[in-house]
């Protein structure tokens, strides 16, 4: 996100430093990877596939990217994603907490990777190697996953509400449960979301 607040006993120097390597490491900042680059056609040729939907059916259906993230599945409307990275390097911040997997090099800007697990009381698997970019206008945050299934269209009638298993501050960030246990998350609630808010100044505490 766009402010945000990171811990005390980060050694922000060296992540920076390590940051900068990885820049010069893929020779460019501002030059995508084959892999991101792959990962872009895909999302392009996805969006190309996109079926036509009619006006009438528009206030009914949801197109979203299915996607599955510490054993859980879930999917978020597309209008919140931006791009994915099939193979990302990260940078772990010692002292961060659990959900922050570490931060990435996007074209010269850095983000933060969090895991979904922790914020539905589900303890981080760490098996996600792809980062799905979400953001409102931009790419604010990543989350790990471990694939990024399909785009598809979803009808809002087809949506129970949120499991009553799920804590209320959880709740909060699921619009309904879909077919075969899959959550469907509220995009602008999960970009608010304080435990998402991290501040990478060099006097950023978490």
């Amino acid at each position: 996100m766009a402010e945000r607040k990171t811990g005390q006993g980060l050694d922000w120097e060296e992540a920076y430093a390590r940051l900068g390597r990885l820049a010069k490491a893929t020779g460019s900042a501002l030059t995508r990877t084959p892999e991101e680059a792959q990962a872009l056609l895909d999302v392009r040729a996805r969006e190309l596939a996109r079926p036509v939907v009619p006006e009438r059916a528009s206030d009914t259906l949801l197109e979203v990217a299915r996607f599955r993230s510490g054993g859980q599945d879930y999917a978020l409307e597309t209008r919140f994603v931006h791009e994915v990275l099939r193979t990302a390097e990260l940078t772990p911040l010692p002292g961060a907490p659990p959900l922050l997997r570490g931060l990435t090099l996007l074209r010269g800007e850095v983000l933060p990777v969090v895991e979904l697990a922790p914020l539905f009381g589900r303890p981080v698997s760490g098996r996600g190697s792809a980062v799905l970019l979400i953001g409102l206008g931009r790419a604010d945050l990543g989350l790990s996953v471990e694939e990024v299934e399909e785009v598809a269209l979803i009808s809002r009638d087809a949506l129970l509400p949120p499991p009553a298993t799920l804590s209320a501050e959880a709740a909060r960030l699921v619009s309904g449960i879909h077919r075969e246990g899959t959550l469907l998350l509220e995009g602008e609630a999960l970009l608010g979301d304080s435990r998402l808010v991290f501040d990478l100044t060099d006097e950023g505490k978490v």
